[in-house]
């Protein structure tokens, strides 16, 4: 009697059905991926590419050589999929979000702090191989989040009318589905491509809300306005992938990955409504674009590993400022906000005691920590935003001499490391500091061979 193992289908058929959930959760939810205000120009704030075992270590993957991960920083990491294998990865995140302030009034100085907390699904991604050294990869994952909620008081309208409160939100992202091959000619060199699809949906309103307006007719007026940006886009991806040192004990990896960048130019629909007690108007312009172009990003990195420890170090650059040069926005108070180029520095280090232990469960399990600090890649009244990340995590085993695991990261960061001021209009204005906790759970699973191999039972 002939009896097929059905492992590689259930797991087939697993990915098939999260990824809906996946879609849909990035749709949905989008509202609440993250919360700040330097959200609130262009594509709001990019997110942290890689699985949460990656991002545990910094960030770090570019370089990252393995057989029983899944790999999504590189697509020359594909052709490395072992023969007769199924790679899984499908992560969660939260955030928990910290914004201060400080305010000048009056020869005073106070200080406006708010909080926030976020959680949605942030990655599902797959390898398998096609034929020997020949692989193919796919990811979904956030690209950038877009989430505020804002207000501010003009204490005089049109003289000595009155006062009234100007109110922002704003929510929405963008994802990224990636789908690439690698080819592996040697194992100790490979090449990839990926197609990068981008799209999304931001929404950005303002509302005027006047108070106190005397007229003497009674009548008084609010405006809101709302800004939807529609992104659809298909970009690439390249990498290459050479190992110096391959053997069983340890392993040194280089790489490098170039992504082609482009215009963007989302689809933008402004809508104004003005709302009073007799009337309400609506004005429609579906003519606008915002000429935002994607960077063109090279991204270099080195990674060890052997039996205990893996190490890490990337480099990546963004030509935010070089592609929107020209693209200048003000906002409300009349601070100028525009895009510069950005590079940032990863690395990360795991140590594993010892990963075939019997005994001692905890002397199995992977223990990580990383850093990365970097540019933020718009800056406010001419001034640049750094930014500094701390990483720490764990990969749970889940059999012995398995390779699949659940990998459990969490993260500490601050943006605006400095107090920093600007001067609009002969003012003091405080730029915002923030501060970051997340938390990340990763399902990482590795379909062992033998669940392709047909079995014969007499």
């Amino acid at each position: 009697m002939l009896v097929q193992n059905k492992k590689n289908f259930y797991a087939i058929i697993a990915v098939l059905m999260l990824l809906p959930l996946a879609v849909k959760a990035q749709t949905l939810t989008s509202s609440v991926n993250t919360y700040s205000p330097y959200s609130m120009y262009g594509l709001g704030e990019l997110t942290t590419p890689g699985t949460a075992a990656q991002r545990s270590m910094g960030g770090v993957g570019v370089a990252m050589f393995s057989s029983s991960s899944v790999n999504i920083m590189n697509p020359a990491a594909f052709g490395y999929t072992p023969r007769q294998s199924f790679l899984f990865n499908f992560g969660i995140e939260g955030g928990h979000f910290r914004n201060s302030q400080q305010k000048y009034s009056n020869g005073t100085t106070s200080s406006v702090k708010t909080a926030y907390n976020s959680l949605n699904i942030h990655d599902v991604a797959f390898q398998m191989p096609l034929t020997g050294g020949l692989g193919l990869g796919f990811s979904l994952t956030p690209y950038s989040n877009v989430g505020y909620t804002m207000y501010r008081d003009d204490m005089s309208v049109a003289g000595n009318m009155g006062s009234a409160r100007y109110e922002y939100f704003g929510e929405g992202d963008v994802s990224e589905v990636k789908l690439g091959v690698g080819w592996a000619p040697t194992r100790k060199f490979s090449f990839g491509a990926s197609m990068i699809y981008y799209w999304g949906n931001i929404n950005r309103s303002y509302k005027m809300i006047p108070t106190n307006i005397i007229t003497g007719s009674g009548e008084y007026s609010t405006t809101t306005g709302l800004d939807t940006y529609d992104v659809s886009r298909v970009k690439a991806q390249f990498g290459v992938m050479w190992n110096p040192i391959l053997k069983s004990s340890e392993i040194l990896s280089l790489g490098a990955t170039y992504d082609i960048g482009g215009d963007l130019n989302p689809d933008m629909v402004k809508y104004v409504y003005v709302d009073n007690l007799l009337t309400s108007t609506v004005r429609q312009e579906n003519d606008a674009a915002l000429p935002l172009r994607l960077p063109k990003q090279v991204a270099v990195g080195v990674f060890y590993q052997n039996l205990k420890i893996k190490v890490g170090a990337d480099y990546v650059y963004q030509s935010w400022g070089d592609d929107n040069a020209s693209l200048i926005e003000n906002n409300d108070n009349g601070v100028k906000v525009g895009y510069t180029d950005t590079h940032t520095v990863k690395v990360g280090f795991q140590y594993t005691p010892r990963h075939t232990d019997v005994r001692n469960y905890l002397r199995r399990v992977a223990y990580r920590v990383g850093a990365r600090y970097g540019d933020y890649y718009q800056t406010y009244g001419g001034e640049k935003i750094d930014q500094l990340v701390l990483t720490a995590g764990f990969g749970f085993p889940v059999q012995l001499f398995g390779n699949s695991s659940v990998d459990v990261g969490v993260e500490w960061g601050m943006r605006g490391l400095s107090e920093k001021d600007i001067v609009v209009d002969n003012a003091k204005v405080g730029l915002v500091r923030q501060n970051f906790f997340k938390l990340s759970v990763g399902l990482s699973l590795f379909g062992d061979p033998e669940w392709f191999v047909q079995r014969k039972y007499q």
